[in-house]
């Protein structure tokens, strides 16, 4: 008998820079009871879902910098969420900017974490593919997430929760082969990703035009190699005068979209996932056991080297 799990897409359109915590989460709480009336056993809210996309900004006052992220989880902004996936009786992922002080120093992560249908964490991820850069740089926009983040420091853990094995990534995670392997690796069956892409900060035309194809491609690749349910969800919509792609999705292990949001704006999707979908593939062509071989792949590496490209000038 196949196992099911109703999962809720819940992509979000634009925050604006001063939007408070409340308005956000009130949004937020709207498509989790949303949600709830069509069934769902969980719903995934994008990365940073409490904020507006802060690192578009050289922001140098510390204060203001803190006030973007939280320094616990559920923080008092956040409960009232938590209190309502326990009353509804349903799970959801949550992507968000992390302030840990550890040792009196302040460490900073672009998180997300996983909650059970009482309201309690089940599971936490630490973004690990930080895209960007540090320095200001004279462009149109910043993507300034090595300036504002460290890297994740929990690997890419899997999860024993709704019946299934879970795992979580955030945004330029899905765009690197491992991310999806490692979890795959460890029989991983559904992995929620929430996302903030960006067009138009002075990357080269043919990137940004290209931006939505690949946004899919990467993601119904991961799903199809591993033999997993993809949820990617995004932030969608012009916000703070930058364009935000959108185009959260469901994909299915065989690769395929059965499910996609059609507007720039908070919108939630939903699909009846047949966990057991995966068993044909992971029995035959991503039967890693049976055809993978990582032994022989070293072996080509010692024998031919790695290729090093030309230095630039």
């Amino acid at each position: 008998m196949s196992r099911f799990l109703t999962v809720g897409a819940a992509q979000m359109g634009p925050i604006a820079r001063h939007e408070t915590r409340a308005s956000t989460v009130k949004r937020l709480m709207e498509l989790m009871k949303e949600a709830k009336s069509f069934n769902c056993d969980i719903v995934a809210f994008p990365e940073l879902a409490l904020t507006t996309f802060f690192p578009r900004w050289p922001i140098e006052d510390e204060n203001e910098l803190d006030s973007f992220y939280e320094t616990e989880m559920p923080s008092p902004a956040t409960r009232p969420l938590f209190n309502l996936a326990s009353e509804l009786g349903i799970g959801f992922s949550l992507g968000y900017a992390e302030l840990e002080i550890r040792n009196g120093i302040k460490r900073r992560f672009n998180s997300s974490v996983l909650v059970d249908k009482t309201g309690n964490i089940t599971g936490k991820y630490r973004k690990i593919h930080l895209p960007g850069h540090a320095d200001v740089l004279d462009r149109p926009g910043q993507h300034l997430e090595k300036r504002f983040f460290e890297v994740g420091d929990f690997g890419f853990p899997v999860f024993h929760a709704f019946g299934a094995i879970m795992g979580m990534c955030i945004c330029n995670d899905r765009r690197w082969p491992e991310t999806y392997r490692v979890m795959g690796l460890q029989g991983v069956e559904m992995v929620l990703l929430g996302y903030n892409s960006p067009v138009g900060l002075g990357d080269p035309y043919e990137l940004d035009a290209l931006e939505p194809f690949h946004n899919h491609l990467v993601m119904q690749s991961g799903a199809y190699q591993n033999a997993t349910w993809v949820v990617g969800v995004a932030k969608a919509g012009c916000e703070e005068g930058f364009n935000m792609i959108g185009q959260t999705c469901i994909i299915a292990p065989s690769g395929e979209i059965v499910a996609m949001c059609c507007t720039m704006g908070d919108e939630l999707v939903i699909r009846k996932c047949d966990l057991d979908m995966a068993k044909p593939y992971r029995a035959d062509i991503f039967n890693f056991s049976a055809h993978r071989r990582p032994e022989h792949y070293t072996l080509i590496t010692a024998r031919t080297g790695a290729v090093k490209p030309p230095e630039s000038d």
